[in-house]
């Protein structure tokens, strides 16, 4: 749903700055076979993108499946198993998971405002059927450290099934380093989503992706999970060229570390509490409750992102437009400063 007239919307992470140029003319090349549902094109985009991760193709399960994923898992195991994950957070798995007896554990962010490790290592029991991490995290934008992350991730993954998802790690420029295929590779029981609606700017044609172990992979595919036919063409044909356009995510990325700083030096310089966000947002604390924070952004024509308790004095604001930008730190000096 498009925002009213006059109100910039900076809250829901989208990359307001567009696809790649080659996806736009992939999407209108593909136009002529819109009325054929997707086969081939699917699995050539699982091919192209086993061949990214170095992974083989029957590891690749296409869609935006957080939802079917958790789900999934939980129908997988008995009745009650848990599922760990980081609170507030991002939580289309997690609510999947009750209809398939599921139960959700939320474990708070640590002092930093990341992932705690440790807190959430304490936590797994025999009773724990996955542990979920958005990596950087979502609302707060923190991202692990690399090593002890994974280091971490190998010793759950011994224990139970780990998700990451990391929709915003291709706004780090030590990306490749930094994300978890490489346990997944190995063999280890981790699964990583990515979606192409964050940095790819492609929010409103849904698609992603989860690399995950075989036998993981193929029990959701058993369950008609990345189903060519239940697949969006022109998604597929976007999502393709998107990743043959390098250049396009490192230009994004630049955009968005220079434009989040500009938020930072002003969060810094008016004396805010802030995460160190390195997503395409930034995350701080008003002073205020949430709710009258919002109502007067909106007087300002900035909508922001829901409240994530127990930070109910804080908010999320999106990196938008360089001109959305400004208007938006316009509105909270006069909301703050």
């Amino acid at each position: 749903m498009a925002p009213p007239a006059g109100l910039t919307r900076l809250s829901l992470n989208e990359n307001p700055l567009g696809p790649s140029p080659l996806a736009a003319e992939a999407i209108q090349n593909a136009l002529t076979g819109i009325a054929r549902y997707a086969g081939d094109d699917a699995h050539a985009l699982e091919q192209q993108i086993a061949e990214r991760e170095g992974v083989s193709p029957d590891q690749i399960v296409l869609g935006e499946i957080l939802d079917s994923l958790g789900l999934q898992l939980a129908l997988d195991g008995s009745t009650g198993g848990e599922f760990i994950y980081s609170e507030p957070g991002y939580t289309a798995l997690v609510d999947a998971v009750a209809p398939g007896g599921g139960v959700v554990v939320g474990v708070p962010l640590n002092a930093h405002l990341e992932n705690d490790l440790a807190a959430i290592a304490a936590r797994v029991t025999d009773r724990t059927r996955a542990i979920y991490i958005v990596n950087p995290h979502n609302p707060t934008g923190t991202a692990s450290e690399a090593a002890p992350f994974k280091a971490f991730l190998r010793e759950m993954a011994q224990r139970t099934t780990v998700i990451v998802d990391e929709a915003y790690l291709e706004f780090e420029p030590d990306f490749a380093q930094k994300t978890a295929v490489e346990l997944t590779r190995s063999g280890a029981n981790v699964v990583v989503f990515r979606t192409f609606g964050k940095i790819y700017g492609l929010a409103g044609m849904p698609i992603g992706y989860a690399v995950a172990p075989k036998a993981v992979a193929a029990s959701l595919k058993g369950n008609g999970l990345g189903a060519a036919h239940t697949l969006n063409r022109l998604a597929l044909t976007a999502a393709a060229a998107s990743l043959r356009d390098p250049g396009y995510v490192d230009r994004i990325r630049l955009k968005v570390i220079e434009e989040r700083q500009k938020w930072h030096n002003l969060l810094d310089r008016i004396g805010r509490r802030r995460s160190d966000s390195r997503g395409n947002f930034v995350f701080f604390e008003t002073g205020q409750p949430h709710g009258v924070a919002a109502a007067q952004l909106i007087n300002e024509g900035i909508e922001i992102a829901r409240a994530f308790p127990p930070f109910d004095h804080w908010v999320r604001i999106s990196i938008g437009l360089p001109a959305e930008n400004v208007r938006a730190r316009d509105a909270i000096k006069k909301l703050l400063g």
